[in-house]
């Protein structure tokens, strides 16, 4: 099974303005986000990706394309590695969630939470970790591959992965424009790096032999 890329999407007025953006179409990069996708396109173009793929919500597809222009690969747009439903928190301020009694259960028992009109933390674990395997699997073991989305959906990938409760997932850090990997096999998954930014080793680089 390949090395698996988790990348979440670069800033937008949405995360830089405290709002929920869910699955809304029309939210692109922000100038600072767009920064950041040039930026980790730099700080990754020595590893040998071998395959790009997105969410295909502007602000994902808007980060993968310097990874993939870079190496004239195209990007691979995979619904099913779309955000969280938020139904009717749809474009609400966390400001405003906050004072609300269920945002209790989002930070304390995900596991028990449906969105208003939208679906759960564990149906939304369950689809991104489906799509995972099987991106995993249409790849040889040696393999780099890029895939680019969103931060709940990363780090519920990575709670999954790792064997960790679904209710403890919030307490994984998934930054703007940040890389998190994962080796994945049919024995189970190793967490190489969670939530890294540029610039970073992203390989390590070989001792060099004793003459």
């Amino acid at each position: 099974m390949p090395l698996l890329l988790l990348i979440r999407h670069g800033e937008n007025e949405y995360v830089k303005t405290g709002k929920m953006a869910g699955r809304l179409s029309g939210v692109h990069l922000n100038e600072r986000g767009q920064k950041q996708a040039a930026d980790l396109a730099e700080a990754l173009k020595q590893v040998p990706i071998k395959a790009v793929y997105a969410s295909p919500l502007e602000r994902a597809v808007e980060t993968a394309e310097p990874i993939a222009e870079g190496r004239k690969l195209e990007i691979q747009l995979r619904p099913d590695l779309m955000d969280n439903d938020i139904g009717a928190w749809q474009g609400r301020s966390l400001k405003q969630l906050r004072r609300i009694k269920k945002w209790k259960i989002v930070q304390q028992a995900p596991s028990r939470f449906k969105f208003p009109e939208g679906e759960s933390f564990l149906a939304t674990q369950s689809r991104i970790a489906s799509c995972l395997d099987e991106i995993a699997a249409s790849h040889k073991p040696k393999d780099i591959v890029a895939v680019v989305f969103h931060a709940d959906p990363i780090k519920l990938a990575v709670a999954h992965y790792l064997g960790m409760p679904l209710d403890y997932f919030q307490r994984l850090g998934c930054d703007t424009a940040s890389v998190t990997v994962l080796y994945v096999s049919e024995m189970g998954a190793h967490l190489l790096k969670l939530n890294q930014r540029p610039p970073f080793d992203f390989l390590q680089k070989s001792k060099k032999r004793k003459k």
